[in-house]
């Protein structure tokens, strides 16, 4: 005989050459000598050495086991004294009753929507997170929920989770803020044949989610082509000058072409404006000669204009000093000034004309 001692925490299991024989629980038990035990711990999962099915049929042992089945397309969640333990997948499961206070809650995965009552804290947890899927949708974006690429619901901001099964889950996703779409460096033709290069912009806005996603591929690319369209049809219509002149109107013009397609798009064009027109290659040259042309000719004009006024001065000045003998004087003493500061000497004659001896003076230097 041998002496064998369970302690408290502990259930032995004794075999005799191998074929289970019954339970021993905690205290001192006295053993034949070709009987062995296992022991295992009342805190962990029972893990059977022989097949279960034998033990099973003992009636100590088979009340002392909690067994937990878990199907395919099925999850349990292990709780121990109401702590999130581990998740058990498609299996059988043994557990020792009484000692720890376990709590299992099971979960079909073969739905998409968690409707259990799982704290959210777990969804972050390592074991929880591998059989959920997760879809975020920012505050200011909408999403289309598909399901097996059907049409299910539209998704406004927030996090979304599903269980992980065959069923295929998608979303699709679009902002809702208002948006700019440009068209940067458009090369046109006006209709003077003139080559621009374009920089036009539109401001929209997604209004209606469903048309956007699902009526349409690429909205934004569809929406591009409708404004690249629109400008090249009217920037045809108008000459370089005329388009330098109306780019206000052009632009409003755009806008009116454009909105009335956008609703099939799912979208709604708020503005559009034109921000640059930009001359390509010798054309930029040759207006450039144009505009120098043309201030050459208003500088001409101004200088003529100066040169008349400074005609009827003197003309005005000149009837003054015929009726005037004493302004005459004062004139001539004023053009002896100049003169005097242009030559170093001077030499007249009393007995004449002032102006009359400088005259002859001058005429006799040339």
């Amino acid at each position: 005989m041998k002496r064998v001692r369970i302690n408290a925490g502990k259930v032995g299991l004794v075999f005799k050459n191998g074929e289970f024989k019954n339970v021993i629980t905690q205290g001192t038990h006295w053993l034949f000598l070709n009987q062995n035990v296992l022991v295992y711990d009342l805190t962990q999962e029972f893990y059977a050495s022989v097949a279960i099915e034998i033990l099973l049929k003992n009636a100590i042992l088979t009340e002392m086991l909690e067994v937990v089945e878990v199907k395919d397309a099925e999850l349990v969640l292990v709780y121990e004294n109401n702590n999130f333990k581990r998740v058990l997948t498609a299996g059988r499961y043994f557990f020792w009753k009484g000692f720890i206070n376990r709590e299992f809650q099971k979960i079909d995965t073969s739905k998409i929507y968690i409707t259990e009552n799982i704290d959210k804290a777990l969804f972050s947890n390592f074991e929880m997170n591998k059989y959920i899927r997760l879809f975020e949708v920012a505050t200011f974006e909408k999403a289309i929920l598909l399901i097996d690429d059907v049409y299910t619901k539209t998704l406004t901001g927030g996090a979304y989770r599903f269980w992980k099964n065959d069923t295929t889950i998608k979303i699709a996703k679009a902002d809702m803020r208002q948006l700019q779409l440009e068209i940067a460096g458009q090369e046109l033709l006006t209709k003077d044949k003139a080559s621009v290069r374009i920089n036009f912009y539109t401001q929209y806005k997604v209004v209606d989610i469903e048309k956007a996603l699902l009526d349409n591929k690429d909205y934004e690319k569809q929406l591009y082509i409708l404004m690249q369209l629109a400008l090249r049809s009217y920037v045809g219509g108008f000459t370089l000058d005329e388009l330098l002149e109306n780019k206000e109107n052009i632009a409003n013009a755009v806008f009116e072409e454009v909105s009335k397609n956008t609703a099939q798009l799912g979208v709604k064009v708020l503005n559009c404006g034109m921000r640059d027109v930009i001359l390509t290659g010798d054309m930029k040259e040759i207006m450039n000669q144009v505009l120098i042309a043309q201030k050459k000719a208003q500088a001409n004009v101004i200088t003529r204009r100066e040169e008349t006024a400074s005609t009827r001065s003197l003309l005005n000045t000149a009837k003054l000093m015929e009726d005037n003998e004493m302004l005459f004087k004062l004139k001539e003493m004023e053009y002896v000034e100049k003169i005097a500061d242009k030559i170093g000497e001077i030499t007249v004659s009393g007995n004449g004309n002032m102006v009359k001896q400088l005259k002859e003076i001058f005429s006799v230097n040339k």
